[in-house]
């Protein structure tokens, strides 16, 4: 199962995320779950790059399976909406997978 948390903070900001685990709803490379929400992730963090203009923390797992994204302190308003419109995106479109996929994908809130 693919586990995602995502940590808000005092003002209900997404401050960080982490996905771990693996779908197994197919074999691997069939996996439409997993290469879903992985899509999903990545292009967020690309995002954050190129419309956020940040540089977030990430750690992520040599074989696959993990990821995990924090974003550093940010004094520039518009970049903190910009930034929080990209996190909340990536909310709301991995809930749409949990929705369909319950068994294979679990999202927690921090």
């Amino acid at each position: 199962m693919i586990r995602v948390v995502f940590n808000r903070d005092e003002a209900g900001m997404i401050q960080s995320f982490s996905m771990s685990g693996h779908a197994e709803f197919d074999e691997h490379g069939k996996d439409l779950v997993c290469a879903g929400a992985s899509a999903v992730a990545f292009g967020a963090v690309n995002s954050l790059f190129e419309n956020g203009k940040i540089e977030p923390i990430i750690d992520q797992g040599k074989d696959g399976g993990y990821l995990a994204v924090e974003i550093p302190h940010l004094e520039d308003e518009m970049t903190r909406f910009r930034v929080q419109v990209i996190l909340e995106t990536l909310r709301t479109s991995l809930e749409t997978i949990e929705n369909d996929y319950k068994q294979y994908i679990k999202i927690s809130y921090n």
